[in-house]
């Protein structure tokens, strides 16, 4: 007989992790005993040397599916003639412990075959869940994780539940949303007035009315969706005029894997993404033009879920196996997610609200990502994936504010760095209060006063205003150094890399608005090397709104005061307007100057006529890049020259090809390929020049421009052929939903700067 003391570290509480502990230790014969502390899950075993490390095996490669093994330190001790195994309660109370709470997690196969079997007591009740699935952050109001810490404390378990509950065998044991129909909370459907209309049959009825080509208000795990019928373009049409969306993709929810295996094309690892235990919405390429055109205009994607509660399971059938399922609220609006909420402000959005009475304390939106490159890349993260967490050694209690277009908070404790579900554009005001209440929320539960507040050195963002609100150290972080750093951070990179920040909007440091940036970055430290050449935005945030200020602006740069010449818009009836746009360039006025690659594709898609106003932020681009023929292989021509010290890339004869094509009828999705084409290449050349000079060869790559799976692709790819190590972006978004974490780096990195990642 043998014994060894075992300290498991990483997310290892509130996920099952002692029960699985204790099954594991009975299955193998061992005695000792499992308990929580503020340090990890610590295990106190003896018996058999070749059960001990059968033990030890199952917890490294079969953790519940919710936990997070970072770490198992194991140490030989004396036996102690233990008599049984026990769960034994944490006696400790420690200001600086750190329990990791769990993102909601989807329904997981034994629940999914609890609801559907008639003989079980969970038969179709909604609110299934157990420790390896169900709601944890949204219905979490303060720690310890407790159920009368949550939401579900307004529901006492019946005797059944607890038995569950208080079994250690059973897979319910401690689950705190544990509940049935008999003691959990109910659903029922009302009227668009709020009117109760059906208790019992509410999800069947409205299976019923979702046929009949009505749209359903239906409340899941993190707020409102809004809900109609897959299959019914009149019903998507009049929902997209009631919620102001007119061309924004509308994500849908399928029944199973064999309904998107009908639609959709599903590699080996997309398949194995939207099975998993986050079901996230996955962007996948459509097979067919079976499903209305309306669900995704100019777009040959669709955004794909599969069901992920009990509540959704439900709302199919064999009729019904295709369901619009977008989030509730108006465009730029936070997410609703309480009855009241929904009743007062969505009234005139559906026909009818699907409610129940278990309370969503905090609201979280579902998660997006796509397969590219054969890894997963996450472009919201939310559901299943947030609150994330990172374990970084050597940095100070810290808050980092994040940007201002999908936005994200990171908070840090000790060694662990806590990022926030996506929570939106916060030049709302509506976001900026969600803002708010999730730093507090993060604050509370993690019990931190942090000593730094980071935020984007951006003088209006909303992240700047809020950190004059806090106590301790203001640290300013320039907006494309942090996301570079966040792309760093993620692929654990200590070395200085060659950083190309690609996106909309950055405050630069000469006060300009920078876009296409070539950095030499290290954690702490920039030098900017390079960038596209500066155009003013006449209109300023107008132009953003209205792309043919940009394009207009291209053609005046190239062409002076010939510019009305080289108009490639014919259908374009106000000349007058396109007069006072050159006069307001010509003077300078409103006329902010950036370097935006960015607004580089808006223009270029202006010139197209692909969109010469937009509804929602990156449509231009996303309408270039949908229209491209793959076949292409052509590029435009280009200048990069050494301006003190800089590489400056000059768009001109870019500009003027594209007119030339143009003018010469060639075909669109020709043209904007060979544009994709010439990024690509003047990227790659960008590097190799930066590379000559500064002898470093690792490239990170990040930006929300370089969610374009084009010049993803073709950039890494082309690197790589030319040398270079190539980092980009994974589990932590390229967009500005990465920044705050690259913020909260950066700032703090004079303690951590002679520490190893």
């Amino acid at each position: 007989m043998e014994r060894r003391y075992i300290v498991v570290r990483g997310i290892v509480q509130g996920v099952g992790f002692r029960p699985f502990v204790y099954r594991e230790a009975v299955k193998n014969g061992l005695k000792g005993w499992v308990k929580n502390t503020s340090k990890g899950v610590y295990i106190d075993v003896e018996g058999d040397k070749n059960n001990i490390y059968k033990f030890l095996q199952e917890i490294k490669i079969n953790p519940p599916p919710l936990s997070l093994v970072e770490k198992i330190e194991v140490s030989r001790k004396e036996v102690k003639q233990y008599k049984s195994f026990n769960i034994e309660k944490s006696n400790e109370s420690n200001s600086n412990s750190i329990t990791i709470i769990s993102p909601d997690i989807a329904i997981c196969k034994q629940c999914e075959e609890d609801i559907k079997n008639p003989n079980n007591r969970r038969y179709k009740y909604p609110f299934t869940n157990c420790t390896n699935c169900g709601p944890r952050y949204s219905i979490i109001e303060k720690l310890p994780y407790d159920r009368e810490m949550t939401t579900m404390k307004e529901f006492n378990m019946c005797s059944s539940c607890k038995e569950e509950y208080k079994n250690p065998l059973n897979r319910r044991f401690h689950a705190q949303p544990n509940a049935c129909k008999e003691c959990g909370p109910k659903v029922w459907l009302a009227d668009s007035h709020g009117n109760i209309i059906e208790e019992k049959q509410a999800i069947e009825k409205s299976k019923e009315l979702l046929k009949h080509g009505k749209i359903i208000a239906v409340k899941g795990l993190g707020g409102f969706h809004l809900v109609c019928n897959g299959k019914d373009e009149i019903a998507i049409k009049i929902l997209r005029e009631r919620k102001r969306r007119p061309f924004k993709s509308l994500a849908l929810m399928m029944k199973n894997m064999d309904t998107v295996k009908k639609y959709c094309e599903v590699s080996p690892l997309e398949e194995t993404v939207l099975n998993g235990i986050k079901k996230p919405i996955l962007l996948l390429q459509r097979k067919n033009s079976l499903l209305p055109k309306n669900i995704s205009p100019d777009n040959n994607n669709l955004g794909i879920m599969l069901p992920y509660t009990p509540l959704h399971i439900l709302l199919f059938d064999n009729d019904l196996e295709v369901l619009i399922m977008t989030s509730a609220n108006s465009s730029g609006l936070p997410m609703v997610y309480s009855n009241k909420e929904a009743l007062e402000g969505l009234n005139e959005i559906v026909d009818y609200f699907l409610l129940h009475d278990r309370n969503i304390y905090m609201p979280v939106d579902d998660s997006v990502v796509k397969v590219i490159m054969n890894k997963e890349y996450v472009i919201r993260s939310a559901r299943g994936y947030a609150p994330g967490y990172l374990h970084y050694e050597g940095i100070e209690d810290t808050l980092a504010c994040g940007s201002e277009l999908k936005n994200t908070f990171a908070i840090s404790k000790g060694n662990s760095i806590f990022i926030s579900p996506h929570i939106g554009d916060m030049s709302n005001f509506e976001v900026y209060n969600s803002f708010k209440k999730g730093i507090e929320h993060f604050k509370n539960i993690y019990n931190i006063a942090p000593k730094r507040i980071c935020f984007d050195m951006h003088p209006h963002f909303m992240g700047n205003v809020l950190s004059k609100r806090f106590e301790g150290r203001k640290v300013p972080i320039q907006h494309h150094h942090a996301h570079i750093v966040s792309c760093m951070v993620e692929n654990r990179v200590k070395d200085e890399v060659i950083g190309v920040a690609y996106d909309g909007t950055g405050y630069g440091l000469d006060g300009k608005i920078w876009g296409s940036e070539f950095l030499i970055t290290s954690l702490g430290k920039f030098k900017r090397v390079g960038h596209l050449d500066y155009i003013p935005l006449p209109g300023g945030q107008q132009a953003i709104e209205e792309p043919f200020r940009i394009g207009l602006s291209y053609i005046y740069k190239c062409f002076g005061e010939e510019w009305g010449v080289f108009l490639p818009w014919k259908d374009f009836n106000d000349k007058y307007l396109l007069q006072n746009i050159i006069k307001i360039i010509k003077k300078n006025v409103n006329c902010i100057e950036t370097s935006s690659m960015g607004r580089f594709f808006d223009g270029v898609a202006s010139l197209l006529n692909l969109k010469k106003r937009i509804t929602y932020e990156g449509e231009a681009a996303i309408a270039l890049e949908n229209i491209c023929n793959p076949q292409e292989k052509g590029v435009y021509n280009y200048d990069i020259v050494n301006h003190k010290g800089e590489f400056i890339i000059k768009e001109e004869k870019i500009i003027k090809g594209i007119l030339k094509d143009l003018f010469h009828s060639v075909e669109k999705g020709v043209i904007a390929k060979k544009f994709h084409n010439t990024i690509i290449e003047l990227t790659v050349d960008m590097c190799k020049k930066i590379r000559n000079v500064y002898r470093i060869d690792k490239v990170a790559l990040s930006g929300g421009v370089f969610q374009n799976n084009i010049l993803i692709l073709g950039t890494v790819k082309k690197l790589q052929e030319e040398g270079f190590k190539v980092y980009t972006h994974s589990k932590i978004p390229c967009n500005d939903g990465g920044v705050s974490l690259g913020q909260l780096i950066i700032g703090n990195y004079n303690i951590f700067k002679d520490k190893l990642l």
